[in-house]
């Protein structure tokens, strides 16, 4: 028989499950916990300055590196602040544990002092809802709680009375374990029979990849290279299909591309790998489908499929691969050559010269100084349209808030993205809204000593609601906001910023920040012009 406090058995766990650090405050429904936390070395304490910026953080952790991410909170206010990064990883279907303080569990339904009824407010989020009633339970509850956010692919929330983890649990063998496997999905061969056949047909075919090609990338250009098909990327698929492939249209929707706009109109087959993109207006007509995805229920969510094929999307791909005939290149390389001219219109949108700085000039500049493996945490807005277009990746890695699309997730997934790969070069691109909803937490990278460029992109405007107020034949109102001197914040903080006026400062600046062992921000201030105009 052995004795321990039940916070000490949490410790443990998390080790086995591969955790190494956990976002959060300390407040006083956790303070138990982390006093455990105290006394460990291997699992880092990342306190933040808002539990939203927390729970952002854990989920770019999670769509980075695969594995969970974790943050925490006190009861009542820092709960409530987890929702939007628990929601953003529920959207994104990737795996983030939250463990939520509660109040006294001989308090818990008197409405006592920050007292909210969790279990409630959490139901829509998570894929795993629990409050722990006794510290026996705690052990095995955190095992089921991480083994669902794997196998779910989502949000779990643990809910725990601060007491229960400074109670002792006795036992004489574990009953759970942190063992979790992961399933590979065979495809049936009457629909892979079925795939080939209706490739076989096409003259047209076209493949929107999304974010589940990763790990499928060379499987994936093979088979397009064979059936001579144009590839159209999802936005958070950008980069795992090196944006320089010759066959690699762009993305397709309002931050799309010309040529992946029409190709997609004039297809004669749809194939959807790994991705159930959801616009319908940018998908063809009336066009025969293929889906492949590891998920069964998002087979035809979005579109009227033809076929569906639940498995690992490489070797459904390699099957296709070896069981087609190669295809003449006519619609490939009238698209080949469309997508040549679209590039060439941006470049030369990018190396003209104007009197005021543009985006696409940053991103120009952006361009010169990103290394190969560079991680890129984009926010939501108008710079997503920019970057979209304009900044090409070929390895490098994409962290976006995609089906959320919340503001402000840009610094959160640079956070993540420095903890998770010390080594490499992380760059935030993001505008002056979305970096002011949650820019305290810069703090938190120069506290950790976190180096990374942060690119502000300051035209003192919410611009893409401008754009969409305007499009419904409104007036523009309230979408400009008053402007913050980011640069001089920076250095209020204790990292370093620079103000760009124009291409040269912008490009000293970036030089500078890429050379420099402290997070440093940018603020670029750029002409007020739209990217859908």
């Amino acid at each position: 028989m052995f004795e321990n406090k039940a916070g000490s058995y949490v410790i443990d766990l998390l080790k086995e499950w591969g955790v190494d650090h956990i976002y959060g405050m300390p407040g006083d429904s956790i303070n138990e916990f982390m006093e455990e936390l105290r006394k460990e070395d291997a699992i880092r304490f990342i306190q933040i300055r808002h539990e939203e910026t927390g729970a952002l953080a854990a989920s770019a952790y999670s769509k980075l590196t695969g594995k969970i991410g974790v943050c925490m909170s006190i009861a009542g206010p820092g709960a409530v602040h987890l929702q939007n990064g628990l929601y953003d990883a529920q959207k994104d279907k990737t795996p983030v544990l939250a463990i939520v303080g509660q109040v006294s569990s001989t308090s818990v339904g008197t409405d006592t002092f920050q007292e909210l009824k969790l279990e409630s407010m959490f139901e829509d989020v998570a894929v795993y809802n629990r409050r722990v009633q006794t510290a026996e339970q705690l052990p095995d509850m955190l095992n089921q709680a991480i083994r669902t956010a794997y196998a779910e692919k989502g949000p779990a929330v643990l809910i725990v009375s601060d007491d229960l983890f400074a109670e002792k649990v006795k036992r004489d063998v574990p009953l759970t374990s942190s063992a979790y496997a992961i399933p590979k999905i065979r495809a049936a061969e009457e629909d892979l029979q079925e795939g080939a056949r209706l490739i076989q047909a096409a003259k047209k075919p076209v493949i929107l990849a999304g974010k589940g090609a990763r790990g499928a990338e060379a499987e994936l250009l093979a088979f397009a290279e064979k059936i001579k098909a144009p590839i159209i990327a999802s936005l958070p698929a950008k980069g795992i299909i090196p944006d320089d492939h010759p066959q690699n249209l762009g993305q397709l929707g309002q931050l799309g591309t010309q040529p992946s706009e029409e190709a997609m109109k004039e297809a004669d087959l749809l194939v959807l790998a790994g991705t159930a993109f959801p616009y319908r207006d940018y998908l063809p007509d009336n066009a025969p489908a293929i889906q492949i995805d590891i998920e069964p229920r998002v087979i035809g969510k979005y579109y009227p499929v033809t076929v569906g094929i639940v498995g690992d999307l490489g070797s459904v791909i390699s099957w296709f691969t070896a069981h087609v005939d190669e295809k003449e290149a006519d619609f490939l390389g009238t698209y080949m050559q469309k997508r040549e001219a679209w590039r060439a219109d941006l470049q030369q949108d990018m190396n003209k010269e104007t009197p005021v700085l543009q985006p696409q000039h940053v991103l120009a500049e952006v361009q010169q100084i990103m290394e190969k493996d560079a991680v890129i945490s984009l926010d939501v807005g108008s710079v997503t349209i920019w970057t979209a277009r304009y900044l090409q990746l070929s390895g490098q890695s994409l962290v976006v808030s995609a089906w959320l699309a919340t503001m402000g997730c840009s610094l959160p997934g640079a956070i993540a993205a420095k903890l998770a790969y010390p080594e490499r070069q992380v760059i935030g691109l993001i505008g002056d809204g979305g970096f002011s909803m949650g820019m305290q937490d810069f703090v938190t990278a120069v506290k950790y000593n976190l180096p990374m460029t942060l690119v502000v992109f300051n035209n003192q405007k919410i611009q893409l609601i401008e754009h969409e107020q305007e499009q419904k034949g409104n007036p523009a109102t309230n979408v400009e906001i008053a402007n913050i001197d980011f640069a001089a914040f920076a250095a209020a903080c204790g990292g370093i910023g620079y103000t760009a006026k124009n291409r040269a400062e912008v490009k000293e600046a970036l030089a500078k920040a890429k050379k420099s062992n402290k997070p440093v921000v940018i603020d670029a201030y750029v002409e007020d012009i739209s990217p859908l105009e």
